[in-house]
């Protein structure tokens, strides 16, 4: 049986190997300008589906494969449906972007339920007791997610350019979906976010002096713009302590910083905060819109603070409202 990394397609003409198949995937990923996570998923899925077919070549498998694949990973690996419907994604973009195959509807596949949750939300009360267990940068950040709306990654990459203290609000650069939108920026941020840039400026400068100071751009905003990436308006708010070395293209560069630091400082602020709910890095997120859905602002203005593609998710937090029952009053307390 042919080895795993021997997975290639024909040889061309020349007799040249081509490149082998997942590396195929990481070019076309790269080539479209997808994040890197993604690169990691695609890539990770489809190994994982050559594996479960005994190492056959896709250009050999089809739709039934594919159908007892994701049908597998429901019925038998109990996953997430996020993580079904992303090793679909994963091997949909296989098919058409990589081996140039168009796959009929899937129709037999058993997917897993997703089920109807309600978000975690804080009370404003509570938003205050978990904030005041945390200092210094992890604190800035952790206001922006509930300030702003931020999802995570969101705040981690955010780019000095992106910052707008005249306007009083933050661009979000390829947010979920690959959208862009503007939020708020609390005045009550606006000093402490104004220390924060002056302290990545330093750092900057610090690079530039010994010969480095270039910051990870988007493929094709690199080939526009070569020398753009050197210049203070593309670097991170929140630079990360140390340079390190891109598995991309194996630079010397700084990146922003890691994000496990800031879920693991809202994870050791809610135990020491005593709160029982359990709030995570998101939760601020949930907590900010449910909080001006609280002050009376509308839906619309709401789905486009958080960048939702449709007013349907956002109407999700009409249902946490901290009101109690609904808004209802219980008989009991009525005597």
């Amino acid at each position: 049986m042919a080895s795993f990394h021997a997975v290639e397609g024909p040889a061309s003409l020349e007799g040249a190997q081509p490149p082998r198949l997942l590396d195929q995937v990481r070019a076309r990923v790269r080539r479209l300008g997808l994040a890197r996570r993604t690169e990691e998923a695609y890539v990770g899925w489809v190994r994982r589906f050559i594996l479960a077919n005994d190492k056959r070549h896709p250009a050999d498998m089809g739709a039934a494969e594919i159908e007892s694949f994701l049908t597998g990973l429901a019925v038998h690996g109990n996953v997430s449906a996020s993580t079904q419907n992303q090793a679909l994604s994963a091997l949909l973009f296989l098919y058409k972007q990589v081996l140039g195959v168009e796959l009929p509807w899937l129709d037999g596949i058993s997917r897993a339920r997703k089920p109807q949750r309600l978000p975690v939300v804080l009370t404003r009360a509570e938003v205050a007791a978990l904030l005041g267990e945390l200092a210094g940068t992890p604190w800035l950040m952790a206001s922006l997610l509930y300030g702003s709306g931020l999802r995570l990654m969101e705040c981690v990459r955010l780019r000095v350019k992106d910052v707008d203290f005249g306007q009083s609000e933050l661009t979000v650069r390829q947010g979920k979906g690959g959208k862009d939108r503007r939020t708020m920026l609390p005045s009550t941020l606006i000093a402490p976010l104004q220390a924060q840039l002056d302290e990545a400026r330093r750092i900057h400068q610090r690079d530039l002096d010994a010969g480095f100071g270039r910051v990870w751009l988007p493929d094709a905003l690199a080939r526009k713009y070569p020398r753009a990436d050197a210049e203070w308006g593309w670097q991170y708010v929140f630079p990360a302590s140390a340079r390190s070395h891109d598995p991309r293209d194996g630079q010397e560069r700084r990146h922003h910083l890691d994000e496990s630091r800031l879920q693991r400082a809202v994870k050791q602020a809610r135990l020491r905060a005593g709160l029982a709910k359990p709030a995570t890095c998101h939760t601020l997120r949930h907590s900010f819109a449910t909080h001006l859905l609280e002050d009376g602002y509308d839906l619309r203005t709401i789905q486009e603070l958080l960048g939702h593609a449709d007013v349907s998710t956002t109407q999700i937090y009409t249902h946490v409202l901290n009101r109690g029952g609904r808004g209802v009053v219980s008989p009991l307390d009525r005597g």
